[in-house]
C-alpha cells in the first residue's frame, strides 16, 4: 500500500475513533475519507416523551335561580383537583351588604322559596357552625360573602372535605343545592344561622370528568 493511503486509512480511522465519543455515527466512505451520518444517536433521555398526559379532574358548572321573588342569579364552578374541591361563584342582581352560602341537603330548587332544596347539608351529624369550627360545623356550612353596591359578588372556597361523585356519602356534594340567602349567618343560632329567606338555590345534579 502506497504510503498516501496508509495515511488517508490513518486518518480516516483516527477520525473514527475520535468521533464516536459525540452524539453522532461517523462512517467511512469508499474512498478512505469519513463523512457525518445525519442521524443522531439514541439516548435513554432521547427515547422519552417530553410531554406528559394531564391528570383527569372532574368538574361541575350550575347556574343560580332567583327565589323568593329576588333578582339573585349567577355561575358556581366546582372543580376536583386530587384531594381538593374549588368552588368558584359568581352572582350578579343581589342587595349589597352581607349574605350567607351554603349546601343544602337535597338538588332540587323546584319551589319558588328554594325549601324543595331542604335544610343544611349535614351528613355527620355536627351542630351548625362557622366553618373549621372545633365545637362543630356542617359539611354545607360555607359561610358568608359580601355583595357590592352594583349587586355583584365573588365566592371562593376550597376544602379536602368535598368531593365529585366519590363513594363517601359525607363529601359527595352530588346530589346537594347552593343556597343564597338575603342575609348574614351569625355561626350562633341552631341549625340555620338565622341566615334568612332563600334568595337563590342552584342544583349540583352531575359532573363531567375532563
Amino acid at each position: 500500500m502506497s504510503n498516501w493511503k496508509t495515511y488517508a486509512l490513518s486518518l480516516a480511522t483516527l477520525g473514527l475513533l475520535t468521533s464516536s465519543c459525540g452524539n453522532d455515527v461517523v462512517k467511512v466512505d469508499e474512498n478512505g475519507g469519513n463523512k457525518t451520518d445525519t442521524t443522531s444517536m439514541i439516548t435513554d433521555n432521547d427515547s422519552k416523551s417530553s410531554s406528559s398526559n394531564e391528570e383527569k379532574y372532574r368538574m361541575i358548572e350550575t347556574s343560580l335561580n332567583s327565589k323568593s321573588e329576588s333578582q339573585a342569579t349567577g355561575k358556581i364552578t366546582f372543580r376536583e383537583d386530587g384531594d381538593q374541591v374549588v368552588m368558584k361563584a359568581n352572582f350578579s342582581g343581589m342587595n349589597p351588604g352581607k349574605h350567607a352560602i351554603h349546601l343544602h341537603q337535597t338538588a332540587n330548587c323546584s319551589s319558588a322559596d328554594g325549601k324543595s332544596a331542604g335544610g343544611h347539608w349535614n351528613p355527620t351529624d355536627e351542630q351548625h357552625g362557622k366553618w373549621g369550627d372545633k365545637e362543630g360545623y356542617h359539611k354545607g356550612d360555607i359561610g358568608n360573602f359580601d355583595v357590592d353596591e352594583d349587586g355583584t359578588a365573588t365566592v371562593n372556597f376550597e376544602t379536602d372535605e368535598w368531593c365529585i361523585g366519590c363513594d363517601d356519602t359525607t363529601k359527595n356534594i352530588v346530589g346537594r343545592a347552593v343556597i343564597v340567602h338575603q342575609g348574614g349567618d351569625d355561626f350562633e343560632t341552631q341549625p340555620t344561622g338565622d341566615a334568612g329567606t332563600r334568595v337563590g338555590c342552584a342544583e349540583i345534579s352531575g359532573y363531567t370528568e375532563k
